[in-house]
């Protein structure tokens, strides 16, 4: 954050439950603002409760950019999210408003900081295929085969990622390159001077127990009935990219017969857990991300004081 120039937008990402979206509405009743949610279930049409979306009403005071733009058959990647956020960030900073870019999907964010490989197009054959062999074999073994292809994604991946173990072996088998090759050749769309904060609870005990908070708290708003309502979409498959979004393809389970509900919780819970660490995972294998405890004393209120005078004392240089 050096340099005279004020951002042109602020990024605010962080692990589920962490507090996100409160940070930013807080800025937002400070300085001209509008959201761009970073957030890939969000993005559906339907995915409501299970994905924390912000309500209507909030939606009408405060513009939300990247809700509901898509219906859960349908397929949204980094590269679309990409470059709806450009449209989105170029209309807000036409209003002259601040975009403030938010939410916890890191491959979005990374696509959009650090820009997106021109990898090989999904093979819907071939990626069948492979959850095919997940579903005899589990997805750790197919991630021990990605070791032995490219042991360099398999070192970032978690061994229960579906999707990303799918996508790289997806390009390797396509390819013949590992996908670790394709990202790095790289360079982001856009030249647009960004601030980026990232909260990382320190307790990681009091995050966790935040997670299954509010995990039961979506269970008590109706959650089940949401999957219940996804399940009698007749052109939504159980295997639809939309349907990997934590919690939903836990509750699938139960409200399709195969499953308890305290078991589906659970596993829901569980998960929730694991994608924390995979957040986390991301932004500490970042240096550009300025980190803040969002439990710490007071550390809301010092992050806001500091951002709101960086954007009063700074002004966009010109030429």
């Amino acid at each position: 954050m050096t340099g005279a120039a004020a951002p042109e937008a602020i990024l605010i990402a962080g692990p589920t439950a962490s507090g996100k979206s409160d940070w930013a509405l807080q800025l937002a009743e400070r300085v001209p603002a509008e959201i761009v949610s970073v957030d890939s279930a969000q993005v559906y049409r339907g995915f409501d409760i299970g994905s924390a979306k912000p309500s209507l009403a909030l939606r009408r005071a405060l513009l939300h950019h990247l809700v509901d733009i898509r219906d859960p058959e349908q397929v949204y990647s980094a590269g679309d999210f990409v470059e709806d956020a450009m449209a989105a960030i170029a209309a807000i900073r036409g209003r002259g408003r601040l975009p403030l870019l938010v939410g916890g999907t890191m491959l979005y964010f990374h696509a959009f900081v650090h820009g997106m490989a021109a990898l090989p197009r999904a093979d819907v054959a071939l990626r069948r295929e492979i959850d095919a062999q997940a579903a005899r074999r589990g997805w750790p073994a197919l991630h021990a085969e990605l070791a032995t292809l490219d042991p360099e994604s398999a070192a970032r991946i978690h061994p229960n990622d579906a999707q990303r173990i799918q996508r790289a072996l997806e390009v390797v088998r396509v390819s013949g390159r590992p996908i670790s090759d394709w990202q790095r050749d790289t360079a982001p769309a856009h030249a647009l001077r960004l601030q980026r904060w990232a909260l990382v609870p320190g307790d990681r005990e009091q995050l966790g127990e935040r997670i299954a908070r509010r995990f039961d708290q979506m269970v008590e708003a109706g959650f089940v009935d949401e999957v219940r309502a996804l399940q009698a979409r007749p052109a939504l498959s159980p295997d639809a990219p939309s349907l990997r979004a934590v919690g939903y393809r836990q509750l699938w389970e139960h409200a399709a017969g195969r499953e308890p509900l305290p078991a589906a919780i659970e596993r829901a819970r569980v998960a929730t857990r694991q994608l924390a660490r995979r957040q986390l995972t991301w932004i500490r294998s970042d240096p550009g991300w300025n980190c803040l405890d969002p439990f710490g004393p007071d550390a809301r209120e010092s992050w806001l004081r500091q951002v709101v005078d960086t954007l009063r004392q700074r002004r966009p240089e010109t030429g």
